[in-house]
Parts: C-alpha cells; structure tokens; sequence
C-alpha cells in the first residue's frame, strides 16, 4: 500500500507550496508549515552559507517540517570560460543592454561561475535538516539520495510526464510531483525537450497515480477548492501551489508582479525562454519582447545569471516591466491576498478529515 504524503514527510494537510527560486519567502513557507502544510523554499542560485541562514531562519520561525528546494545540474551548466559561452553571453547581453540602462547599471561581465557547486548546496542542506528535499530537472544522484535517506529526509522529485515519474520512482524518490503544463515558473522537464513534455495537469496526474507506487502530488492549475478537490478525484495524495501563494502578501514578489497576477485573465500566460534561457510559463512584459523580438537568447545559466542583474535591481525597484513575471494558467484564479486565507481555501477541497 502507498504511503501517504502526511505519513511520509509528517504533515496534517497535504498541501505543499510551490518553491519559487528568486521569490521564497521565509514567512510566506512558515504560513504554509504552520497551518499544517509543507511550506518549501527554492535555493536556486544560494551558496551554501546563505543555504544555512535560510535554513536558520526557518527552522526559527516554524517548528512544523519544511523543504528546501535545489536544481538537479543537467550538463548544460556551462563554464564562462568557454569560448561558445562567451559569445553567447556578448550577443545576449547586446540586446538586454537598454534593460540595464532603464535601472541605472552598467553592463557586466562574465563572472568566474553562474552558479555554486552542487555538492556544497547539497552539504548545506542536509546540514539544515529539512524535512523534505525536493528537485527539479532531473534525478538526484543516488549518492544524494542515499545521504539525504540517512539523515532521514524525504526525498520529493518532481516529473512533467510519466516516464520521468518512473526514472523517479526507479532513483528512489519518497515522492513524485506530477507537474502539468498549466504550471507557472520553468517547466522541469528532464528526458525530452520541454516543448515536447507539455502534458496537462487533467492528463498527466492520473497517469502517474497508476504508473508509481510512491505518493504522487499534483501541480498545475490549481489555485483554490475546485482545483484540489479535482485533483484528489484524479487520485493525486496531495496538491502543491505556486501561483495563488505568490500573489499572495507574505510572498517575496515585488507589489507589481503580485498585481500583475491579480489582473491576469486566463489566457494571458505564455511560455518563454526570454528571461533564463529555459522554458517557462509566466505573464509577458516589455522585457520579455524586447529580448524575444531580438533572437538573441542565450542557453541557460547564462542567460537566467545575465538577465538576473537587472531583474534584481527591478525588484527592488518595483518594475514590474523588467521582472519575470512567472504564473500558471490558474492565474485570474488567484484572488486572495493572504496566504493563510489561500491556505483554507484550498483545504476546504479535500475530504472532511483533511
């Protein structure tokens, strides 16, 4: 018999928020884990000293479990050295120079590295403790899966169609996140191209439930009562939640972004390789034109490290223009603005005894 989502990471309310990387917020995931969740934070990016002050301040500001969230390396991490890196990089940064210009910075060079060692993200997390370590685009290594099992973590992976459920499964997964394509944020595709991956929510979830026999949680379109009670009726364990919980106050997302999602009707999000040269679904702006209108897209970290120097100082800024705006197709759905409000409406789709 599967065991379920609460057995398995200890969680009264299979509810799990989505780990947004740029935009996690300590409060936003302890809302979450308080009220009996699983509240999650995306490391993307943070060396292993910010790793442990985030975990810090989790483990601080909630005593209920939480996860933390790191990106599986697919080989497409390119060194700045490289000659091909470097030309991409000077093409890309040609037609994002006016965007660096709008905030007030001068252009930048290549950095020594785009991204932190895996395996020090990895030690640092461990380290924290978590309850739960999820991944994204591909399966963990199973040195990581055996020691995250050791320290008694839950291992929670997350798949776009079924076969990537499977190589979960088979990679020794605690637990498979079923993400549709209706999804915001990068799609985590990681066997096919993700153009080729674009499976929905209503299709993929049910499929998965009958291909693995680990707790399967479903991601995509889902933003209050009717979404969950949808999925349960599928024969998902559990639902996770990006968009509802970004738009939310307690979130890190900049007020335009947050009010860009609450004005969103329900075709208004697009899939785009503009702002980090993977693909995602997110609400488009005057950035995401400009930088596809000028075919000048680098391959990802390089373009996602490029275009984050001035989508950082947008955030700060509150241009909502320059920022990437990720959000799910369940976007003008998300109209609440407390993340405890979203937290109990999304509860009220489960069973009495949820």
């Amino acid at each position: 018999m599967t065991m379920s989502l609460g057995a398995a990471i200890g969680v009264e309310v299979p509810i799990v928020l989505g780990p947004f990387g740029g935009v996690s917020s300590v409060e936003l995931a302890a809302v979450v884990s308080d009220r009996g969740g699983l509240g999650s934070f995306g490391l993307y990016g943070y060396d292993a000293a910010r790793i442990r002050q985030v975990a810090a301040e989790l483990h601080a500001r909630t005593r209920r479990p939480f996860a933390l969230n790191l990106w599986v390396p697919t080989g497409d991490e390119a060194a700045p050295a490289e000659s091909a890196t470097a030309t991409a990089f000077a093409k890309a940064a040609a037609s994002v120079a006016p965007l660096f210009a709008e905030v007030g910075l001068e252009m930048p060079g290549l950095p020594d590295a785009f991204l932190p060692p895996f395996g020090e993200q990895v030690d640092a997390v461990l380290e924290a403790r978590p309850a739960a370590v999820s991944f994204v685009f591909g399966v963990p290594p199973e040195d990581v899966v055996e020691r995250t099992h050791r320290a008694g973590i839950v291992v929670i992976g997350t798949a776009t169609t079924v076969d990537e459920a499977l190589a979960l499964e088979h990679g020794g997964v605690d637990v498979v996140v079923a993400s549709g394509s209706e999804a915001g944020g990068h799609r985590t595709s990681f066997l096919r191209p993700p153009e080729q991956s674009l499976v929905g929510t209503m299709a993929l979830v049910p499929q998965v439930v009958d291909a693995v026999g680990v707790p399967v949680v479903a991601a995509g379109g889902i933003a209050e009562r009717r979404g969950v009670a949808a999925a349960a009726a599928l024969g998902a364990d559990g639902v996770q939640v990006g968009t509802a919980f970004l738009r939310t106050r307690q979130s890190a997302a900049p007020e335009s972004h947050r009010q860009a999602i609450a004005a969103a009707a329900a075709h208004d999000t697009v899939l785009t390789r503009a702002m980090s040269g993977r693909l995602a679904r997110g609400l488009p702006n005057r950035a995401t034109r400009i930088v596809e209108e000028s075919g000048a897209i680098a391959p990802f970290p390089t373009q996602n490290w490029l275009t984050g120097r001035f989508r950082a100082e947008a955030s700060r800024l509150d241009r909502g223009e320059l920022l990437s705006l990720w959000a799910g197709q369940s976007a003008a759905l998300a109209q609440l603005d407390d993340a405890g409000a979203v937290f109990d409406e999304l509860r009220a789709g489960f069973p009495p005894a949820h």
